[in-house]
């Protein structure tokens, strides 16, 4: 089974990699900067989600604050399960293709993707904060990860393992830790220097996961 799925894991990772050798230099040098590019953007929605949860809750700026670090550990995660598998990249298997991305050295290993989980923590850390990202972040999420297929540095099957993986880790970790950064937040609320920072001056009293509709002036 696992072998059938590598097979078409790869079938596709080749079939994408031939078609961006097609393109224009332009647009090929765009496709390796956006792979990157794309993390960029959840930094921009941490900031965001942060700004946006002063006028929440204390649970919700604790969360908004931890994001980045929920992030991180998931990336430690991947790195640690790639020690496992020393699966090759496809720059590394299939040495007849050019591919968009400067292929890594042989130790720098491809399952699971390291962007996709960052991209996936990143989603999920701030949808917990920001309920109503769910679909942006995801779509955002979604395309870091094809990039990384697009550009020849991993397989489908990386990618998708290392969304799913991201995703875990950053809602496992934040929900565990999400009573002690309330008390943190509200703690450091009393200090009039850095209740700016963790209040806004008309809080809405929406709480993080309430649906939609469940507050009044939603």
């Amino acid at each position: 089974m696992i072998s059938e799925i590598f097979a078409v894991s790869s079938a596709w990772s080749r079939a994408m990699i031939e078609l961006s050798t097609e393109l224009d230099p332009w647009a090929q040098s765009a496709a390796k900067a956006g792979t990157d590019l794309l993390l960029v953007i959840f930094a921009v929605l941490f900031v965001a989600a942060w700004w946006r949860a002063r006028s929440r809750s204390s649970r919700a700026v604790g969360l908004a604050l931890f994001a980045p670090a929920a992030t991180v550990i998931a990336y430690l995660a991947s790195r640690t399960v790639k020690l496992f598998f020393e699966q090759l990249r496809p720059c590394q298997a299939m040495t007849d293709l050019t591919t968009i991305a400067t292929c890594d050295p042989i130790g720098d290993w491809s399952f699971p993707s390291n962007h996709a989980t960052i991209a996936g923590a990143a989603a999920a850390a701030i949808v917990l904060t920001w309920y109503r990202m769910a679909f942006p972040a995801a779509l955002i999420a979604v395309m870091e990860a094809f990039s990384r297929v697009f550009v020849g540095a991993h397989y489908p099957h990386d990618v998708t393992a290392g969304l799913l993986l991201g995703a875990t880790v950053a809602v496992l970790v934040s929900l565990a830790l999400s009573r002690p950064l309330t008390a943190v937040v509200d703690r450091l609320a009393e200090f009039e220097r850095l209740r700016p920072l963790l209040r806004a001056d008309h809080p809405s009293g929406e709480d993080v996961g309430v649906p939609h509709g469940s507050h009044p002036g939603n």
